[in-house]
Formats: structure tokens, C-alpha cells, sequence
């Protein structure tokens, strides 16, 4: 929380104090310290339950992409359903082009070569 407001809460947060923790009697007082939280942190933990925020060490961390809308739902919604492994009868145009486009070249030796066997592969 910031410094600014603490100091500004600070004397809101000890009128609302019960009259037990103001006595300043050592004793109850040392006691009261030690199993109670301080005002101001108290104050603290509620804001981040009511406003959903995290109490951190002032490090970075990931919360602030955890906080993000998911948009998977949005993602596939945009791009058309595919066709995967449907109907054997139903034939890919595009590949079936390609496959006799491959078998037209290699037939007149221009085809491209094998893995490996490339024009830098004979060089060394």
C-alpha cells in the first residue's frame, strides 16, 4: 500500500481501535501486539480481498497476465472448422495438384533432390 495513504489511514484506523488495544499498560500491550495484526495490515488484506489484488514483495510476477481475459474461446470462434481425417471419398485438390505437379518433374529429372544430396553436399 502506499506510504501516502497509510499516513493518511493511520489516524482513521486508531479511533476505530478498541479501548483495549489503547491502554499502555506493558504487559497487555506486549501481549496484544504479538496476537494481533496491526491496523494497517489488516486494512491492507482487505482492500486486496474486496479489490481481488496481491499483496506482494514489490517484485515482478506473472498476475498481471494471469488477470487477463482468456481468448481461446474468441481464437476458434474466428478461424473456420477443418476437416481432420473425414470422409475417405473426400479428396484434398491442393495436395492431389501438387503430387502430380511432383511426378510431372521428376519424370523430366526436375525434380528437387533428396535430403542430402543437394549442389553444397558433392562440394566438400
Amino acid at each position: 500500500m502506499n506510504r501516502w495513504v497509510l499516513r493518511q489511514i493511520k489516524p482513521l484506523l486508531r479511533s476505530f481501535e478498541p479501548a483495549a488495544c489503547r491502554t499502555s499498560s506493558s504487559s497487555s500491550s506486549a501481549a496484544s501486539a504479538t496476537s494481533t495484526v496491526s491496523p494497517a495490515e489488516s486494512v491492507e488484506e482487505t482492500r486486496a480481498r474486496i479489490f481481488g489484488t496481491h499483496i506482494g514483495d514489490g517484485l515482478r510476477s506473472g498476475r498481471k497476465i494471469l488477470r487477463r481475459a482468456l481468448v481461446g474461446e474468441r481464437l476458434t470462434s474466428y478461424y473456420p472448422p477443418q476437416w481432420f481425417g473425414g470422409d475417405p471419398l473426400l479428396v484434398d485438390v491442393e495436395a492431389e495438384r501438387k503430387k502430380a505437379k511432383l511426378q510431372r518433374l521428376s519424370r523430366r529429372g526436375k525434380a528437387p533432390p533428396k535430403k542430402g544430396s543437394g549442389k553444397r553436399s558433392g562440394k566438400k
